[in-house]
């Protein structure tokens, strides 16, 4: 299984310059999740920078993976991966549920480089 962070989403939107790295497990839509939390992230972000209707596609096209909601689980666990490695709620809770669901989370968000089972590449600009 695989979950890719609101950043890769973004990334792969926008066909950014990492763009290519989270194409591998976004067009596996069969071994992917996606937490609720990450919808929150991409259809917040696209409806800034785009408007609704853009928006509203995004979300459309993550739910063809398997959305995972925040149960109470997840909740206690990122609590505790927030606590332990100091990171933000919001990367707590999506690295939480890679973590149960036993998928390779992709990011490039700083916060997560070198926790296991972590695919991390750096940021890069155009």
């Amino acid at each position: 299984m695989n979950l890719v962070d609101s950043c890769g989403w973004l990334e792969y939107f926008a066909d950014g310059p990492n763009a290519e790295f989270f194409a591998k497990p976004l067009l596996k839509t069969k071994e992917l999740i996606v937490p609720t939390i990450c919808i929150h992230e991409v259809f917040k972000s696209v409806l800034r920078q785009r408007g609704e209707e853009l928006a509203l596609k995004v979300v459309a096209i993550m739910e063809q993976a398997t959305v995972v909601d925040l149960d109470m689980h997840i909740a206690m666990i990122s609590a505790r991966i927030s606590y332990d490695l100091k990171i933000p709620m919001a990367d707590s809770i999506v690295l939480a549920t890679a973590r149960k669901y036993r998928a390779t989370l992709w990011t490039q968000d700083s916060d997560f480089e070198g926790i296991p089972d972590v695919k991390y590449t750096k940021k890069r600009n155009r």
